[in-house]
């Protein structure tokens, strides 16, 4: 399914280590749907996150944005629609160039040896599809340019970003990812914690091709919004999904 950015405005962020609401009706309205977390993630719940939405919104566009290499096989890459792959920027070299450049020299210099290099994505896919597989993964790939702004966050201990940018680097970041790096995506993550729109306005002046999303804090109409007149082409709403399905609904703007 091809991504209509266009049209988006408002993603759920699901992660897989986390129950899902007992009715999940409260996505009809949601324009998209992210599946990943940092924490106590596997391939198995990823797939089942993945295909309990699926089967409720088979039409709705569903990413899985995985943390690690273990989280992908060949079941949630047939579920998903597209892969999110976060580069981030703050992060330790391993989470902004290293996996990317790995996986990608396995993909391109030996994909005949993939099978046992920690990498079920390319090995289970070559070994069951043949190459072609390679070629349908890396057209499904969604970059990210990714800040993590929240450096008490999980997603900030684990990829290493110690220190949130100054609105400065974001909006150096937001010109890399566009003119340099040309990701289609730029994502700012706050990881639960709300930002405003300072940053985002500071983004949002470099960006006209890349679709600007924000994740973090969005508890309301209100955020939502703020977010969205300070230039950001869709909030990510993730912890009230889970935690309060109600208040989850009031996110989502009408």
């Amino acid at each position: 399914m091809k991504l209509r950015w266009d049209e988006i405005t408002h993603v759920t962020k699901a992660d897989p280590a986390k129950d899902l609401p007992p009715d999940l009706g409260v996505l009809d309205r949601t324009d998209a749907v992210m599946v990943g977390g940092s924490d106590g993630v596997t391939a198995e719940n990823t797939l089942d996150t993945i295909r309990a939405i699926k089967r409720r919104f088979p039409e709705k566009p569903v990413l899985q944005e995985p943390y690690s290499s273990s989280h992908v096989s060949t079941d949630t890459m047939e579920a998903a629609d597209h892969l999110a792959v976060p580069a981030v920027y703050n992060g330790d070299r391993e989470h902004f160039v290293g996996k990317h450049v790995d996986l990608f020299t396995e993909v391109g210099s030996k994909p005949e040896e993939v099978l046992g290099t920690g990498l079920p994505v390319l090995g289970d896919l070559i070994a069951s599809k043949g190459l072609d597989a390679v070629s349908r993964m890396t057209n499904e790939i969604v970059g990210e340019g990714y800040v993590v702004q929240n450096p008490a966050s999980t997603a900030a201990d684990v990829t290493g970003a110690d220190e949130p940018y100054t609105g400065e680097e974001v909006a150096g970041a937001a010109l890399a990812t566009e003119a340099f790096y040309g990701f289609p995506v730029f994502y700012l993550e706050y990881s639960g914690t709300y930002g405003g729109p300072d940053d985002v306005e500071a983004a949002a002046t470099h960006l006209d091709d890349t679709v600007l999303l924000y994740g973090g804090g969005i508890d309301g109409e209100r955020r939502t919004r703020e977010i969205l007149d300070a230039g950001a082409d869709a909030v990510v709403v993730g912890d009230c999904f889970h935690d309060d399905p109600a208040r989850f609904l009031e996110t989502i703007p009408s």
